[in-house]
This record gives structure tokens, sequence and C-alpha cells, in this order.
């Protein structure tokens, strides 16, 4: 760690950069952590790994040597030269200066793959602010990728890799749930980063699953439906689904829920997927 630690402070020394808060910057100076992530991420010669805010390149530094090739996307300009310095004379690596959220994903992929390069995974650290917009991203645009590994925050990590129904689930669990299988790979403590973030981190995995989790032909259908039933997580499903007129009224919500077999005064954590599965279907007839 210590090594990390004072290859970062020389780095940060140099250019004269400090951690910017707007943008969510903690720097990673424990070495397990990055072996871990690396490890994890089962990087090899035959993987385009896209790596979504590398600042000082930490990570990225064993990505170059794992990978067959690497794109960074960082949003910091101060880092675009950083990057560039430590890694521009690495024949696989690439740098795109822009917001993850803008930059088209999928274009980058369809480019990249070939038949040296047969797989593309995700790899980051994420800012804390906009972990959740960026992994609905990710799995929304359809990427064709086979895992996403990321440091999180602990709390968000718990409910990502939640089974729905578990005591940490959230509308996210069973989004998470429908397109991955997730685990968790390990904590980390504050004190692995500068300057230090008040909370744990952890690091989680996201395997894409070859078909979703259940069948549906209309799943925003179902993804509506769990929205709503969050929104009013305090109140049973079946008055958080008629108040937002997902059921056209409480008789009707009762039949459907008759139906299914679920308790009249249920709530939106207490239902799997295929529970919300079947309300949608039951919706759409």
């Amino acid at each position: 760690m210590r090594d990390l630690f004072d290859e970062t402070k020389t780095i940060m020394k140099k250019y004269g950069i400090k951690a910017n808060k707007d943008l969510g910057q903690n720097f990673l100076i424990n070495n397990e952590v990055v072996e871990n992530i690396i490890k994890s991420s089962d990087v090899s010669k035959e993987d385009l790994i896209i790596e979504i805010g590398p600042g000082l390149g930490t990570l990225t530094k064993r990505l170059l040597e794992n990978a067959g090739k690497v794109i960074c996307i960082e949003l910091d300009k101060k880092m675009i030269k950083i990057l560039n310095d430590r890694f521009g004379n690495y024949s696989n690596f690439e740098i795109i200066n822009d917001d993850v959220l803008k930059v088209d994903l999928n274009k980058i992929i369809k480019e990249n793959l070939n038949n040296n390069i047969k797989k593309a995974k995700i790899v980051a650290n994420l800012p804390y602010y906009i972990t959740t917009p960026i992994i609905m991203k990710l799995l929304e645009d359809k990427l064709d990728i086979d895992s996403i590994v990321v440091m999180i925050q602990k709390e968000v990590a718990e409910r990502l890799i939640e089974t729905p129904g578990g005591k940490n689930t959230g509308a996210i669990t069973h989004t998470i749930f429908y397109y991955c299988e997730s685990e968790k790979v390990m904590e980390v403590p504050n004190s692995s980063f500068i300057p230090e973030p008040e909370v744990t981190s952890e690091v989680i995995k996201m395997k894409l699953r070859k078909k979703p989790a259940v069948e549906l032909d209309n799943p925003k259908v179902m993804f509506m439906i769990i929205k709503s039933a969050f929104m009013q997580r305090r109140k049973t499903l079946l008055n958080s689904l008629t108040n937002a007129q997902v059921f056209t009224n409480k008789q009707e919500g009762l039949e459907i829920l008759k139906k299914l077999n679920l308790e009249e005064n249920v709530r939106a954590e207490n239902l799997k997927l295929e529970d919300y599965a079947n309300i949608a279907r039951e919706i759409e007839k």
C-alpha cells in the first residue's frame, strides 16, 4: 500500500493535482484492491476494457498489462495529460475526454471487437454521486459486454447485489437481477484512498446474463410497475400501485393479487422479480 501511496503522491505533486470534490475524486492507494479488481475482471489479451473514470491511472496500468485494448473515458481534462504522459507509448491504450453518459458505448464496442479482441468488459472506480445513472446506462443501452466490475459506495453496492425480496432490496435490485448475476468481490475501507471518503466502498461484479432473468414481451411495463411500487415503499403494494394508477382501482388490484397468491398487505420489497413479471402480464391483459 505504501508504494502506491508514494507513487500517487509523487504524481499529484508533479502535476499540481488535488482531488476534485465536484467530480467525486478519491485516488486509490491500496494495491490489494487493484489486484482484486484485475483478478475479478478476469482480464485477458482477448478483452477490450472500457475503464470509466481512470483518474491518475492506478488501475489503468495493470489493465494495459493484461488486456488486448484499454479505452479510458475521463471527464477531467487535467487527468488526460497525466494519462497520456504515463501510457501514451502503450499500443493498446486509447483515451476519450468526455462524460460517459454522453458517449456512444455501443459504437465504441462495435468498432473494437474483431478476431483478436473478442469480449468487452467494463471496469470502473465510480464517483458515488453518479453511480446509479452510469450503471443504468450500461444496462439499458444493451451493450455487447461480458461483465461490469465497479467500486462504489458499500450501501449502494449491497442494494445492487441483493437477491430481490432480501433485506436490502430496492427498485434497482430488480433491474440488476433482470440483466445480471451479481456478487461481492471485496469491501474497501476508506483508508484505501486519498483523500479518504467518509464512507466504506465495495467492489462488485455484475456478469451479464445471456437471457434476462424473466421472459416478457414488454419489460418496460414491469419496470414501470417496480418504480411505482418503490416510490411509495412505506405503503402496501396495493395502495402504491392504486395511487400510481397501475391498478385502475383497488378492487382490480385485489383481484390481481389474489390471482397471483400475493397477500393483500404485501409491500414492494417483499416481492420477487417473477412476482412483478406476473403483475405486468396481468396488467397487459
